[in-house]
């Protein structure tokens, strides 16, 4: 399933229902600058906001990658080679206005002949492949698991998260209609009011002498409102709206027993059945937006005058759409892991995830697979806040017995953008063991379907933008491989000496407690890293 963050949104509203030069030597950042960084008290503006990722921790008490401050010290015009990245995800808008320049074309294939010319086994892959054919909603894995029956090792497990799961949905359906229709109400009351469709808060609060059902809705109002989040209500509306659609899938298609989403007319608990999808790696409908987002944080076209810059500046998307709306099965995984390996990939990003795996080793196989091939697996860690020492993810890349095939599989937790006790994102997943590095991965503004914008936030955010600090690595020093670039990311990130709250239910505690390496990504240092190791000054 896509790595979204869960609503924080609809749980408040439910409050309501109760009621080359001689220029001096690029130096790291000392670690000594870190630890004295002032919090930030003002909130960020609107500009900084869509580009929070960015910034830099010490210049702009912003805890971002120190993007921009290495294209301006350190990349400067320097063009570097071309990296591919493969996204596997739900599919991508190859016609947006900020990606059509950067998206990978199988130059090896002759379009819409229906012929597989380059021989690779897929027929038409010219921008990727489409292990869903034109499916979109999906079961989750253990939903999968308990139609089985009794007879599946997982099936007891499974079917108690389903039975717990589908209350909590209807219960939180049942309250996100009750709210919604007083924000309809409200929002249409003002529209009278006012005799204009928008309006502002501070117009809100200049109301005098309201009768009492109009006082009941400044109430709602200004309970919502005052964040700075939304304008007006009709903004609201929408959100809403999202969400109700959100529970209602997951009550029609997630959690449902009687539903199946598969029309591929393959076998898909069996590897060896291949012939399947097509070459068509866009969205099938317009909310179908995670791919797109994740590919314009890593690869939107910089300064070239609309919406906004992906991290990596000489960097091809091969879009590989194999996430359904539910949980991708294990063999889309590794079959979509293989094609990215064995079509160029150099990079591949995994923005999704599941706590239930009916053939992992398949997909285990072929994480190992692309570590064999010098490719770099990025993986976003999950939005439960579990410890992933005590609860493991999938995919992932440890046997049963905890070792790991591969050392170019690299997973990446979810930071906030205000420095401070709270820059952990509060659903991220953390583990000592198991997450490599924290990155920006709420409120991160990027590209949606049919040329828009928006902020999203999640692990899944935080994985494409490591993914762009590695491309802009690997086009910069194309001959260091996978395992050093991980190495170079985890090593030359910051490291964090403050008390952070990483597990919600517990206290502040050491950065370092909730990942391997205590840091968050920084792509200047990284790239000064590079250099260095690249040109054997240092070893890893």
């Amino acid at each position: 399933m896509k790595f979204i963050k869960p609503s924080i949104f609809a749980a408040s509203l439910l409050v309501l229902a109760g009621c080359g030069s001689t220029t001096a030597p690029i130096l790291s950042t000392p670690i000594e600058n870190i630890d004295t960084t002032p919090l930030k008290e003002r909130s960020l503006t609107k500009e900084e906001l869509k580009s929070w990722g960015h910034k830099d921790l010490v210049a702009d008490t912003i805890p971002g990658m120190s993007v921009d401050k290495a294209y301006a010290e350190i990349i400067k015009g320097r063009k570097g080679k071309k990296v591919l990245v493969a996204v596997l995800d739900s599919g991508i808008d190859i016609d947006h206005e900020d990606l059509d320049g950067v998206i990978w074309t199988n130059s090896k294939e002759i379009a819409n002949n229906g012929k597989d010319d380059d021989n690779n086994g897929y027929i038409d892959d010219i921008h990727g492949w489409n292990f869903l054919g034109d499916a979109y909603d999906e079961n989750l894995e253990k939903t999968r698991i308990a139609k089985k029956g009794t007879s599946h090792p997982d099936y007891a497990a499974a079917k108690a998260e389903i039975d717990e799961e589908y209350q909590e949905a209807v219960g939180m359906k049942t309250q996100m209609d009750q709210i919604a229709s007083r924000i309809i109400n409200a929002n249409a009351a003002f529209k009278k009011y006012f005799k204009k469709d928008n309006y502002t808060l501070k117009e809100i609060n200049a109301i005098e002498a309201p009768d009492e059902a109009l006082g009941e809705h400044i109430f709602i109002a200004k309970r919502i409102l005052s964040s700075g989040r939304f304008e007006n209500l009709n903004e609201v509306e929408e959100e809403i709206k999202d969400n109700i659609e959100s529970i209602t899938e997951r009550l029609n298609y997630h959690l449902n027993t009687n539903f199946n989403g598969r029309t591929t007319g393959d076998d898909p608990y069996d590897i060896t059945d291949t012939n399947y999808g097509n070459g068509n790696v866009k969205h099938v409908k317009k909310s179908e937006a995670h791919g797109t987002h994740v590919a314009g944080i890593i690869a939107a076209e910089r300064n070239n005058g609309v919406g906004m810059n992906g991290v990596a500046n000489n960097v091809e998307i091969m879009a590989v759409r194999m996430v359904p709306n539910g949980d991708e099965y294990d063999k889309d995984v590794a079959l979509a892991i293989r094609y990215a390996v064995d079509n160029g990939a150099q990079i591949i990003n995994g923005s999704f995830g599941k706590y239930f795996s009916q053939n992992n080793e398949w997909v285990r196989d072929a994480i190992a697979y692309a570590g064999k091939n010098n490719v770099l697996v990025i993986k976003a860690a999950g939005n439960e806040n579990i410890n992933l020492d005590t609860k493991a993810v999938y995919p992932n890349d440890q046997t049963p017995t905890g070792t790991e095939v591969s050392d170019t599989f690299l997973t990446v937790g979810a930071l906030q953008n205000k420095y401070g006790s709270q820059m952990v994102a509060g659903y991220s997943n953390y583990g000592q063991t198991n997450v490599d590095v924290f990155a920006p991965g709420s409120a991160i503004y990027s590209t949606f379907p049919e040329n828009e914008y928006k902020s999203i936030g999640g692990t899944s955010m935080a994985a494409p933008g490591v993914a762009g600090v590695a491309a802009l690595i690997m086009s910069q020093y194309p001959k260091l491989t996978a395992a050093q670039v991980k190495q170079i990311i985890m090593q030359s990130g910051l490291s964090i000496n403050r008390d952070v709250v990483i597990d919600q239910s517990k206290e502040a505690m050491p950065f370092s407690q909730g990942s391997k390496t205590g840091k968050i990504v920084n792509a200047y240092n990284a790239l000064i890293l590079a250099d260095k190791v690249s040109r054997g000054k240092v070893k890893l």
